[in-house]
């Protein structure tokens, strides 16, 4: 494992991820002017969903699917797919020990691969209107062991492995597109957390992905400093993997903590678990844990099988110790 990939670095992001899921399951779907009226400053439990406070979605079970797998030492797509049939089917990696909240694109794709018997390169959905959040969402594992094992730098391996991870599920170019911009400035976190660095990551893609494409033209907005200088109102935080990308980023270029990071993507509504989770991974990876300014205890506290996550975390910064 590189040196910058720490089992504390793992954590932060995983844990950033996860708080910031639990943030918005209780009013994803609640829109933004219902919020403005009453806005999510803490933990809460039930609202949309049945569960307690601290209860992340699927955002974070696919997460920890993939993660778990991962931990083992190596890349295996189809390990991975099987984990989610077992999150799927079987109630695993879940908070409260029951399924909910599953994406339409990954559902099918799950069902292709278990009662379609479609193979691991072509379960995944690659129709324009498949481009969904639900890759996007659970990418963070696939980043960080790409950076463990090979470099933050060494972005076509980076690339490689996360457009397979994305395309289990959303194998179409925009998807595929959107977690390699996020994987490229959440990698370069790693080595250096601020705020600049995550300019510079999506600058590091467009470089040398931008010529040619026609998808990099629904990514015209996913720049630093264009984002920064956006409005709320110019904002949407719909599940479209484009719109959660530019939320969640601007999320974490226009504040300065954690704690007012994944408040601000909670509270722009709709789809405010998943915008929260993207946007927390990366706050995770730039403030880390705990002080002023990193993920706030209290919110770690309630977390819901904490203790479970931080395991896996530490379970993945030995096997990752291992040589490339």
């Amino acid at each position: 494992m590189t040196d910058v990939v720490t089992a504390e670095k793992i954590k932060a992001c995983i844990l950033g991820h996860a708080v910031g899921d639990a943030l918005g399951v209780p009013v994803e779907f609640v829109s933004r002017e219902e919020l403005d009226q009453n806005p999510v400053t803490d933990m809460r439990g039930f609202g949309t969903y049945p569960v307690p406070a601290g209860s992340w979605s699927d955002d974070t079970s696919m997460t920890l699917c993939a993660l778990d797998s991962l931990a083992n030492g190596d890349l295996d797509y189809d390990e991975i797919m099987r984990n989610f049939g077992k999150w799927y089917y079987e109630n695993a990696f879940t908070p409260t020990g029951e399924t909910f909240d599953v994406g339409t694109t990954c559902s099918f794709a799950i069902e292709n691969y278990f009662a379609g018997h479609l193979d691991i390169d072509h379960c995944g959905l690659n129709g324009e209107r498949s481009n969904g959040n639900g890759s996007l969402m659970r990418i963070i594992p696939f980043v960080l062991y790409a950076a463990a094992k090979y470099g933050t730098r060494a972005f076509n391996k980076l690339w490689g492995i996360v457009g397979g991870g994305s395309a289990m599920t959303h194998a179409h170019a925009r998807s595929l597109i959107a977690c390699e911009l996020y994987a490229t400035a959440l990698s370069l976190l790693l080595e250096k957390p601020a705020k600049g660095t995550i300019t510079v990551g999506l600058g590091q893609h467009r470089k040398w992905n931008e010529a040619g494409s026609v998808e990099y033209t629904f990514f015209d907005r996913v720049d630093g400093r264009k984002l920064e200088a956006m409005t709320r109102d110019e904002i949407k935080s719909t599940g479209y993997v484009v719109d959660t990308l530019e939320a969640a980023l601007w999320c974490v270029l226009t504040t300065d903590s954690y704690r007012e990071c994944v408040l601000k993507a909670v509270n722009l509504g709709d789809d405010s678990d998943t915008v929260a989770a993207v946007a927390g991974g990366l706050a995770g990876a730039l403030y880390g844990i705990g002080g002023p300014n990193g993920i706030p205890s209290e919110w770690l506290d309630k977390l819901q099988r904490r203790a479970y996550i931080e395991a896996l975390c530490d379970k993945a910064a030995r096997a990752w110790a291992a040589p490339a």
